[in-house]
């Protein structure tokens, strides 16, 4: 297993290796660099493997984003995670886009 790389870039927090339950810190922090602009893209275009503990790491997530009146989106989900999202029902509170830049001009 490969550790949650989090790289902020503005509003949008580009994914990389494995989220699971030792990816809070680095979620976290991701959360809090890139809130600042009222919206938060997760792009999960470099993400590698998440269980359902990141699953629950992504609901603590939005609630931290609901909490700050931050809207959270989601982008670059494979089609195995988007069906995770649709099962989970994830994709009904964080709106799901193809691309960052689709999230972006949906903002």
């Amino acid at each position: 297993m490969a550790d949650l790389t989090a790289e902020v870039d503005g509003g949008v927090v580009r994914l990389g290796g494995d989220l699971t339950g030792n990816s809070e810190p680095t979620l976290a922090s991701a959360f809090d660099d890139a809130s600042g602009s009222g919206t938060v893209v997760l792009d999960f275009t470099g993400l590698e493997y998440m269980n359902s503990t990141g699953i629950g790491l992504l609901v603590t997530t939005l609630v931290r984003a609901q909490r700050s009146e931050v809207t959270l989106m989601a982008a670059g989900l494979s089609d195995h995670y988007r069906e995770i999202f649709s099962l989970t029902r994830l994709d009904e509170a964080i709106p799901v886009h193809a691309t960052v830049e689709e999230a972006l001009a949906a903002a």
